[in-house]
């Protein structure tokens, strides 16, 4: 994998691109890829954003969402788009299998494959450029960074000050987490000057749900959660008959994994999901416990060193019996907090 600031020379010369993104994308792969796609058509590409699965309605207000394909409602135009691309940005994850069932239509393309990301332990020798930086934020701000970089600043306009901002508050959990850097700060402050009104991505992103969410947390937090004080480590377990009754929809779900660490003392949180046809698995951690690890062990995931997730064939039964075993051959390292 060659560097991406060998594209910046090439950015003048209108391609057929394809911008993808993994699968059931969240805020920052929804940003990073309409940001990255906002800048591409000012210089006369033929941009398509195509995700491999559906995403969460709240994202829906960002501009451009409404040209979006989804992969699984459109694939044989999809696949069209991918087999007549000249350049193909594959944003905000590691290795191809995160497309779900994109993954064989992008390796067979004859495009260049370029990626854009931060997460640990990229599948490099399939892209032909790209850049992978485990330190950043987000990968909207390595849109951000790319676009400077090539010398473009310019050209950042009010949807990509949008769509930058909703990746980067979203993946630092609102300037919170120790992935907001003073770079970041003064990426937001670049995107105030550009006329970005936060307030109002803001509202968009967490005023935007539906009584049942509240509702469903409500039943979460008081049925589904389960505290290990002697592992300083806390597991929701969500049965597919919940999603069920509360009529759970796409992205419902998303940022319950971080209610248990504020509890005091707990420095490892999990959520287990049961989809029906495999369990879904997030972890988050706080100071020196690293979750990347501990999903790639354990439950065949990976991602940051505070922050990834895992999924499992097994019963939801099971994966929690699985977890809790994965406690006790980690009892060294998460017992350490007293109380």
């Amino acid at each position: 994998m060659e560097s991406i600031n060998h594209l910046f020379s090439q950015l003048k010369a209108p391609r057929k691109v394809v911008i993808t993104m993994h699968q059931k994308p969240d805020g920052d792969a929804m940003g990073s890829t309409l940001g990255l796609y906002h800048f591409l058509v000012q210089f006369g590409h033929t941009v398509t954003v195509i995700s491999p699965t559906n995403w969460a309605g709240f994202l829906n207000w960002m501009p451009g969402c409404q040209e979006v394909v989804d992969y699984e409602r459109n694939v044989s135009s999809a696949n069209k788009l991918i087999e007549e691309a000249e350049w193909i940005f594959c944003l905000d994850f590691n290795t191809l299998n995160r497309t779900k069932n994109m993954e064989a239509i992008l390796l067979s393309s004859g495009a260049e494959r370029i990626l854009i990301d931060h997460h640990q332990q990229p599948q490099t020798e399939v892209f032909a450029y790209g850049v992978s930086d485990t330190t950043k934020s987000s990968t909207a701000e390595m849109v951000f960074d790319f676009i400077v970089n090539a010398g473009y600043e310019d050209k950042i306009n009010k949807n990509i000050a949008e769509c930058i901002y909703t990746g980067v508050m979203t993946d630092t959990g609102s300037f919170r987490f120790p992935s907001t850097t003073a770079n970041v700060h003064r990426l937001i402050a670049t995107l105030k000057e550009k006329g970005l009104e936060h307030g109002l991505v803001h509202e968009a992103i967490y005023d935007n749900f539906s009584e049942n969410r509240l509702r469903f947390i409500g039943n979460v937090l008081l049925n589904r959660m389960e505290v290990f004080y002697e592992y300083n480590s806390a597991l929701i377990a969500i049965p597919a008959a919940d999603l069920v009754k509360y009529d759970i929809k796409t992205g419902d779900t998303e940022g319950l994994v971080n209610y248990p660490l504020s509890i005091e003392g707990i420095k490892l949180a999990a959520i287990v999901i049961d989809r029906g046809e495999e369990r879904k698995c997030s972890f988050r951690s706080k100071g020196a416990v690293d979750v990347n690890t501990f999903a790639r062990k354990y439950f065949n995931g990976g991602g940051h060193f505070n922050a990834a997730g895992g999924q499992s064939k097994d019963s939801l039964e099971q994966v929690v019996l699985a977890f809790k075993t994965a406690l006790s051959e980690n009892k060294e390292l998460l017992s350490t907090y007293k109380f």
